[in-house]
């Protein structure tokens, strides 16, 4: 099964992204690790992205979807794929349509987890992260429970910051949720709740 996913930022998309892979071993597809493994292995594609990066500039869409055309590509993605964190506008979105019709391949589904943005605010500026292994648990935990390291809020989970970024996600992603309706193939759950109702309500939509 191919599929999208969609949701702000501290939706919990990452979170039903793993219990899918755990599940069915789907490859789970995150640009963001795409980019840093790029950048890691020197490839001529990462080199590409650091200049832009290192600029402080946007990597470019054409760029991205070299990237992710490349990962689709993979042995381990022919026997399906969640992608996560791409398309993030729609020209992407037209793109990787485009792409998979060349693999011919097709989207399954995209998948929306929505929650309020509120909601969102509230449960990311309440997170605290470790310094040492990156652990994530509530404010007031001070000591890692894993490491024992030293938890911190970080930038992007602070609310003025959420709330930047929950912009840009209207702007840019949020017309995604119409295209993805325009092809009939967008599913959508409500991801305010324990995250294993949220799951056993994703694999319901997906028939799994």
């Amino acid at each position: 099964m191919n599929i999208v996913l969609l949701g702000g930022p501290g939706a919990g998309k990452g979170t039903q992204a793993q219990k899918l892979v755990e599940e069915f071993g789907f490859a789970h597809i995150s640009t963001g690790d795409l980019l840093r493994a790029a950048i890691k292995e020197g490839s001529k594609l990462g080199k590409k992205a650091k200049g832009y990066m290192d600029a402080g500039q946007l990597v470019p869409d054409d760029l991205v979807i070299d990237l992710v055309k490349e990962r689709l590509e993979a042995d381990d993605a022919q026997g399906g794929f969640i992608l996560d964190g791409f398309p993030r506008n729609t020209a992407q979105a037209v793109a990787l349509d485009s792409e998979l019709s060349i693999m011919e391949r097709t989207l399954d589904a995209a998948l929306l987890v929505s929650v309020d943005p509120d909601v969102i605010v509230k449960r990311l500026s309440s997170r605290r992260t470790c310094r040492s292994c990156g652990y994530t648990a509530p404010a007031g935990t001070e000591t890692c429970p894993r490491c024992g390291g030293e938890m911190y809020q970080r930038d992007d989970d602070k609310p003025e910051t959420i709330q930047h970024r929950l912009d840009v996600y209207a702007t840019q992603t949020a017309p995604l949720v119409e295209y993805y309706k325009g092809h009939s193939i967008l599913k959508e759950v409500d991801g305010d709740r324990p995250v294993d109702d949220v799951y056993a309500d994703v694999k319901a939509l997906l028939n799994l």
